[in-house]
């Protein structure tokens, strides 16, 4: 069951959607939540249909005493890694935030934080607190958006459909047309003799 990790603290939750995609940005999400918030239909966007991820990320903006949502871009990832990508995201996303809480809760088992915060790592976050699910859904819902604006730009490899992700449809369009702008030079197909690294 999704809980609060402290009622009487202030706390961010952050998480990260695109991570593992061959195409488009990684998105990261913070979000702080008033501590009294709790809706047990919040929880791992990955869990969520479409629809209930829709309904709950309009709730919480609405809702959250403060959020910030960063895009990482194609570019960046390839030069300098998805982990290191992921890390600069998370960071412009705390800068972001207008409100302190007294600690941020992020989804993983490591951050490398640009200056000194009070934060704690946790491993399969986004299916125990209730601040790390609600950044899942935001940035996974905002992510969606993107790709799906994107793939009127490359409509050959329908991105709004797989989001950037490495299904076997994606693969064929990639062995079909080649790589678009916005694919992962950085990446390989997993399992794959077609590598992205051209």
């Amino acid at each position: 069951m999704i809980k609060s990790y402290n009622k009487k603290k202030l706390i961010c939750g952050i998480d990260e959607a695109g991570r593992g995609a061959l195409a488009g940005p990684v998105t990261i999400s913070a979000v702080i939540l008033p501590k009294s918030y709790h809706n047990e239909k919040i929880k791992d966007s990955k869990r969520l249909s479409k629809k209930k991820r829709l309904e709950l990320f309009n709730e919480i903006v609405n809702v959250a005493i403060d959020f910030s949502i960063v895009n990482i871009d194609v570019q960046t990832i390839d030069e300098i890694n998805i982990l290191e990508s992921t890390f600069l995201g998370m960071n412009q996303c705390i800068n972001g935030l207008k409100v302190i809480p007294d600690i941020y809760l992020i989804d993983g088992n490591k951050f490398k934080s640009e200056k000194k915060i009070n934060y704690k790592c946790v491993v399969g976050g986004d299916n125990i607190y209730q601040s790390i699910a609600a950044a899942s859904i935001l940035a996974k819902v905002s992510r969606d958006m993107k790709m799906k604006n994107l793939n009127y730009f490359y409509p050959k490899f329908s991105f709004n459909e797989h989001k950037g992700y490495g299904t076997k449809k994606h693969i064929r369009a990639i062995n079909k047309y080649g790589l678009s702008p916005i694919h992962r030079l950085s990446f390989k197909l997993k399992e794959k003799q077609l590598s992205l690294k051209i």
